[in-house]
């Protein structure tokens, strides 16, 4: 399992900062949930973890069993499936795989060994989802990132999905961060939660609730110091 280090991380787009200056450690094997209102810099602070941006200034690191800068396989989940429409629903999923009985696995993993044969556009907003995580979990990923990839579902999809999401974490314990607008998702999901406003981390907030979670006085408590902290700029 990978540690992730991020320090003094900076990223410009032309004169606008929208990065500025974050340290942040992420421990192996945990759920980190990065919350904070539109534009802050959630989803671009995720995309530099996954080195899919370049950061302006400050470095980032990895380290693996005492390894340090020993490359983690990272896979991410986008809003969107992103889908191939002329590829089966198994042949998606056999993209990310490096053994195609790999693919076959994941797709049973989330309950749709079924589908395989299917096209993407046989299948419902929830399926497409599960596919797309599958297709994620067949890399055998170290580190899954997920931006908002529940924000386009039904509300009791959406629920299954991080029924879904939680349940493989917690058997193959790759080390996770997801982004989301939704803080009683995030208090659902994380061991720890970070909000970030005009670019900067202003609260790290760790979620001590035993798993599965219920929406008790804790729960609510978490969610209302998060709401609190996100709506307290505004």
């Amino acid at each position: 399992m990978y540690h992730i280090k991020l320090k003094a991380a900076n990223k410009y787009y032309g004169s606008n900062h929208v990065l500025k200056d974050i340290d942040l450690t992420v421990s192996a094997g945990s759920f980190t949930v990065i919350v904070g209102r539109s534009g802050c810099g959630k989803s671009t602070l995720l995309r530099v973890i996954g080195q899919l941006e370049d950061m302006s200034r400050g470095e980032l690191y990895f380290s693996h069993a005492d390894q340090v800068d020993k490359q983690p396989r990272i896979r991410m989940m986008f809003q969107d499936d992103r889908l191939l429409p002329w590829k089966s629903v198994l042949k998606n999923v056999a993209i990310g795989a490096t053994q195609f009985d790999l693919a076959k696995k994941a797709l049973s993993r989330v309950g749709l060994a079924d589908k395989g044969n299917d096209w993407p556009e046989q299948l419902s907003g929830g399926q497409k989802q599960r596919v797309s995580l599958a297709r994620a979990l067949a890399s055998q990923p170290d580190i899954l990132l997920f931006d908002e990839p529940l924000g386009a579902l039904d509300a009791l999809t959406r629920m299954e999905m991080q029924n879904l999401i939680e349940s493989l974490w917690l058997n193959q314990q790759f080390t996770s961060l997801l982004v989301t607008h939704d803080v009683t998702e995030a208090v659902r999901l994380a061991d720890r939660v970070i909000v970030i406003d005009n670019g900067q981390v202003t609260l790290d907030q760790v979620i001590d609730l035993p798993r599965p979670r219920q929406r008790n006085k804790a729960f609510l408590d978490y969610e209302e110091t998060l709401l609190n902290q996100i709506m307290g700029g505004i």
